[in-house]
């Protein structure tokens, strides 16, 4: 074992002089402390290409779609559970404390991390804990690498009288993200790489786990019938079973810190991470300071707006065109949807014109464009590389009214001479009529829709023939 790094990221409160992050998500132990109203509370960030990381304050399981690395292995979809979560113990001045929390199949609650949480609250878009052990402090926050599928967890020990040893444990698991993992139980395979391990799933990616010190000492142990209520409320199976891969001990100093990381890129190193931590400190605080500009009468925006655009920027992604350039599209609905037609062209405008985010409104009115196909714009991608689903009847008139509403923000008349043909082939195709009997109707010019077997609203769930 060797000791963590000194910080080389700016600090909190010296980022906070330079530039407040908005206050709004910002929990004491009234919240923290109480284990229904933690696990209520949950938290998302974001990799730009439809991967992402989320779970609860409490640091408790309660949906399957929580995990620490949920890999987006066809951008932006394809999404995959790989890293389920860290379990992390602290020794410091004779004490022995677990700072995880764990629902289990029965109703028992251990450990019980949640009595040593401080604190939670949000640094831009990076959520971050505070744990108090004794009279030690303990930070720890998470975030993405944008466009690759890469976690990062820093631990930070910015106050205490002695040094702490920090164990963390790794639970990983390989499924995909609607699913659950019960019997039979998949295959893993590990083999060690500087300060971790390699882990590889039978017939999946192989995928790093590394830390900026300590030797990680490989496992395999399945750990059975984590419990997730959340799952049980939407009437789904709400149990799982994860992996404990390996685990980190890591001797810290106070004012020293450690970071911790997950990812599918095997160059990727944990050492690194001060340019992946400032590339997005500076792109959030960029988005922040636009907000200046778009009300100038107004001296601040409060910080609840702020709060908002941040938040925004997590809806965006990339999508590869048919044309192999790369395009921008938005999921709309995390956890469970991927980028749908409806869902984006509706909320397009508001994510990004009031920020005067033109550049992304525009890109993403032309992806969709170069998938439009008989009047028609794709309902869904699936999730395998297969042709885009077109059951929607109002997916095209939504992308018309994003248009009006763009081109009335910005007059950006060299877009309508590139997109004007396509509105023209939509509304060709509606008068005469396209796919699932959608058309206008010749009386009284009003659209219908439908035929057996086929949901075409947003009222689209279908079992059976219903």
């Amino acid at each position: 074992m060797r000791s963590g790094t000194a910080p080389t990221a700016p600090s909190s409160d010296s980022a906070s002089s330079e530039n407040p992050w908005p206050q709004v998500v910002n929990f004491g132990r009234d919240i923290c402390g109480d284990l229904w109203m933690a696990e209520r509370r949950e938290w998302l960030v974001t990799n730009g290409i439809g991967g992402f990381a989320s779970g609860t304050v409490a640091g408790s399981l309660t949906r399957r779609y929580h995990g620490l690395l949920v890999a987006a292995l066809h951008p932006p979809l394809g999404r995959t559970l790989l890293v389920s979560k860290l379990e992390e113990t602290v020794e410091y001045h004779g004490q022995v404390a677990q700072l995880s929390t764990n629902h289990w199949q029965g109703g028992t609650v251990a450990p019980t991390g949640i009595l040593l949480l401080e604190r939670f609250h949000l640094e831009g878009t990076t959520p971050v804990w505070t744990y108090a052990i004794h009279d030690a402090r303990l930070e720890k926050r998470v975030w993405m690498e944008p466009g690759r599928n890469t976690t990062y967890v820093r631990y930070a020990f910015t106050r205490g009288t002695l040094p702490l040893r920090l164990h963390l444990r790794a639970f990983v698991n390989y499924r995909d993200y609607h699913g659950s993992t019960l019997e039979p139980l998949p295959e893993f395979a590990s083999a060690p790489i500087p300060h971790g391990l390699q882990v590889c799933p039978v017939g999946g990616p192989p995928f790093c786990l590394s830390a900026t010190g300590g030797l990680a000492e490989a496992s395999h142990h399945w750990y059975h019938n984590y419990d997730l209520p959340l799952e049980r409320e939407r009437g789904l199976s709400d149990r799982e079973h994860h992996l404990h891969i390996g685990t980190w001990v890591i001797d810290l100093s106070p004012n020293h810190d450690l970071t911790w990381m997950a990812s599918t890129h095997p160059e990727a190193s944990p050492s690194k991470t001060s340019y992946g931590e400032s590339q997005r400190e500076q792109y959030e605080r960029t988005i922040l300071a636009s907000i200046r500009t778009i009300t100038p009468s107004v001296p601040a925006a409060p910080d609840w707006i702020r709060q908002l655009a941040l938040a925004a920027d997590q809806f965006i992604v990339t999508r590869t065109l048919p044309s192999h350039e790369t395009g921008q599209t938005i999921i709309a609905g995390y956890h469970w949807f991927g980028d749908w037609g409806r869902d984006t062209m509706i909320s397009l405008p508001g994510l990004t014109l009031p920020a005067k985010r033109y550049d992304i409104a525009r890109s993403i009115l032309l992806t969709f464009a170069q998938y439009a196909d008989q009047g028609m714009l794709p309902n869904r991608f699936p999730e395998a590389e297969e042709p885009p689903e077109y059951n929607t009847v109002d997916a095209t008139l939504w992308y018309v009214e994003a248009v009006r509403q763009y081109l009335d923000a910005t007059r950006d008349q060299a877009f309508l001479h590139t997109i004007f043909p396509v509105l023209l082939d939509m509304l060709t195709w509606y008068r005469k009529g396209t796919r699932f009997g959608i058309g206008m109707d010749s009386t009284d010019h009003l659209l219908h829709a439908g035929e057996p077997g086929v949901q075409l609203t947003w009222m689209d769930a279908k079992v059976g023939d219903w």
